[in-house]
């Protein structure tokens, strides 16, 4: 115990300590009753009256910020703000399931119109060579921009003979192995020699195969349709990639919202900065405009030092 240091605050309250609108015979009895309720709380507290002292530890902490939160946010956006008590993380968690929900849609529509366009290709174009064995993506790209793949061997048995007209896309391949390889692509070299091996084996290497030959002559309606359908699917696979860019974007902005919370509950504003500024808070969310697309919006709210 510190019965001087109880004194003294005693004598501190009860001369700062007065009785309005009380008579004066009755302020003497005022201030004992005063006095007597302070020395009694002061007793055994050293310095400060145990009813106060709960008020002011209360008041003295800082605000809830774990160091764990921007971790959080980067696994979880919205994780964070919720730790910290921030109402916007359901806007992160909201933008994260909205674009998750349009990620899969695009991945679901680019799957739909792929299947479509295969199909197609394979009941129309290839159907009269047989060809069932699915293609890369390079190869029905090919589909969309030339009319014939041209024949692969014109003369079967014997040695290759490669496709001669450069409308065809195996022609077009021979035609460029020609200009590549030949010092004159319309005269033909030796057939042993190496200019003309070398533009055979190239022609070999990128010339389609008699598996994979197709037509869409007598068919072009059917080519029209199958244009669309690829140039849909690719803008659904597009669509796929930028929704993950922005899910991206959404857990990093989140992660940095948490990051400049926490580092101002512990270190006030002047703890993060910007120039002669001080960080004062932070907000951003995902607002959909459509079924498709929408704005992030975010922003700092700054405080001159």
């Amino acid at each position: 115990m510190r019965p001087r240091t109880s004194l003294l605050a005693l004598v501190a309250v009860v001369s700062g300590t007065t009785a309005p609108r009380m008579g004066a015979q009755n302020a003497p009895v005022a201030l004992q009753h005063r006095a007597t309720e302070v020395a009694a709380n002061t007793v055994g507290s050293g310095t400060m009256a145990s009813g106060l002292q709960p008020a002011l530890t209360a008041a003295a902490d800082p605000p809830r910020a774990p160091w764990w939160a921007p971790v959080a946010s980067g696994v979880v956006p919205g994780a964070g703000q919720f730790a910290l008590r921030q109402q916007r993380s359901v806007a992160y968690l909201v933008a994260e399931a909205f674009l998750v929900v349009q990620y899969f849609a695009a991945r679901r529509d680019g799957n739909r119109e792929r299947d479509a366009y295969r199909a197609l290709a394979m009941n129309v174009a290839r159907q009269p060579f047989g060809g069932t064995q699915p293609g890369t993506w390079d190869y029905y790209e090919r589909l969309e921009q030339f009319l014939e793949s041209g024949a692969y061997d014109r003369v079967p048995g014997g040695a290759l003979d490669p496709e001669t007209d450069p409308a065809t896309y195996n022609g077009f391949r021979w035609q460029l192995a020609r200009e590549t390889y030949w010092l004159n692509p319309n005269t033909a070299p030796a057939v042993g020699s190496s200019e003309y091996q070398r533009a055979l084996d190239f022609y070999q290497r990128n010339a389609v195969g008699e598996a994979f030959r197709w037509s869409w002559r007598d068919a072009q309606l059917q080519q029209d349709v199958y244009v669309q359908t690829i140039r849909g699917a690719n803008r659904s696979y597009q669509r796929a990639v930028n929704m993950l860019g922005v899910v991206a974007v959404n857990h990093l902005a989140s992660l940095i919202d948490a990051y400049v919370s926490v580092r101002i509950r512990h270190f006030g504003g002047a703890g993060v900065g910007v120039g002669g500024y001080a960080v004062d808070g932070v907000h951003a969310g995902y607002q959909p405009t459509s079924a498709y697309s929408g704005n992030w919006q975010a922003g700092v709210r700054l405080a001159p030092r």
